[in-house]
């Protein structure tokens, strides 16, 4: 504007300024609603600012991380993955998305992540003892499954067992093994253990489709037509 002034352009500038103004008073804002845990706030003023800004790979990360103690995983992960996009090397957004996808029980999805961090930092400490962990699960289950199919249902829940020692903290793990387990004992025609594998199972989940139609084939191994 000092260089070449003109009425139009001066409007323009003092309205980008104006603007500039009021977005750091906003980030001002949603960092302190940040630190004092109002999260919901927080996700409220960094929604403005990125309407605007929308390239800032810092702001997402920081609104991933109040949808993560918000409890909205799924959009945690779209923040984080914009963000693993605008910053060159962010192990740590590949790290955090691969964390919450094992969180929620998606463990290929979670090794796919993962595997993304290492390819950045093969040294990284946090995604290669993730990548173990989650490595480790995914052969189990990928065995368990290939058990089934080729109807060896001892082997599978074995396995199965397996897989809930290998990850005792995330409980929808020993859920999914538990209902894998259930439809094992049913198919191998143990009714009475399967009946109370699949029902222990649906006090957790009552309307798992799964759980119910192994339960319901047990039921009639037994006779008991009603149930």
């Amino acid at each position: 504007l000092k260089s070449n002034p003109s009425n139009n352009e001066e409007k323009e500038a003092q309205t980008q300024l104006t603007k500039s103004d009021e977005l750091q008073r906003l980030h001002s804002q949603a960092l302190s609603a940040y630190q004092q845990e109002d999260y919901e706030a927080a996700i409220s003023l960094l929604d403005e600012i990125l309407s605007v800004c929308v390239w800032d790979a810092e702001l997402r990360e920081l609104r991933a991380e109040c949808y993560i103690k918000e409890g909205e995983p799924s959009k945690a992960i779209s923040d984080l993955k914009a963000a693993a996009k605008l910053k060159n090397d962010n192990t740590e957004a590949f790290y955090k998305i691969s964390r919450i996808y094992y969180q929620l029980g998606d463990h290929e999805l979670s090794l796919s992540e993962v595997r993304e961090c290492l390819k950045l930092d093969q040294d990284h400490k946090q995604c290669f003892s993730l990548y173990k962990q989650v490595k480790k699960l995914n052969k189990q289950i990928e065995s368990a499954e290939e058990f089934i199919r080729e109807g060896r249902y001892e082997d599978a829940i074995n396995k199965y067992d397996s897989v809930m020692k290998t990850e005792p903290e995330v409980p929808i793990y020993a859920t999914r093994a538990k209902e894998r387990i259930c439809h094992c004992l049913s198919k191998n025609q143990q009714a009475t253990e399967a009946i109370k594998v699949c029902t222990e199972v649906l006090q957790l989940e009552p309307t798992n489709v799964n759980a119910l139609k192994d339960r319901a084939e047990a039921y009639l191994l037994e006779d008991l037509y009603e149930e």
